[in-house]
């Protein structure tokens, strides 16, 4: 199945999709929007353009699990996106894939304008990594 991952930002989203097998994830995009309903509508135009069968959005939970204003937004944001494009939309723990997401940007030695644009997409990656790797594991 065909998934896409979604690591929502304030003026940056970074959307990632995963191979039909679910074993590798891989960038996608930077989606540089502010306007929600425009946002919303992008990520349904990617999801519909990959073939996407299920979305999974990272939820920024507190470091203490609990869930703060960042994570009601996401969940708002996924449950607006099932409406408009009628996909599953699920959600994963997003605590640090920031922090790991400029740790890979570190090690490809990647700077300046080229690490702000790449980071978002790098980070909806591992969000969507992690997500494969907690359906292969739970179906074990």
């Amino acid at each position: 199945m065909i998934i896409l991952g979604v690591d929502l930002g304030k003026a940056r989203t970074g959307v990632a999709v995963c191979d039909n097998s679910e074993m590798l994830a891989s960038p996608v995009e930077v989606v540089y929007e502010h306007n929600r309903t425009r946002l919303l509508e992008r990520v349904a135009a990617i999801a519909k353009a990959r073939g996407a069968e299920q979305i999974v959005v990272g939820l920024p939970r507190n470091m203490d699990g609990s869930e703060g204003e960042s994570a009601q937004n996401a969940r708002a944001f996924g449950a607006e996106l099932h409406a408009l494009c009628g996909l599953p939309v699920d959600f994963s723990d997003e605590r640090g894939t920031t922090v790991t997401a400029h740790n890979f940007l570190n090690e490809t030695n990647t700077r300046g304008k080229r690490r702000k644009a790449a980071v978002d997409a790098v980070a909806a990656t591992i969000i969507l990594q992690d997500y494969l790797d907690f359906r292969r594991n739970r179906n074990r």
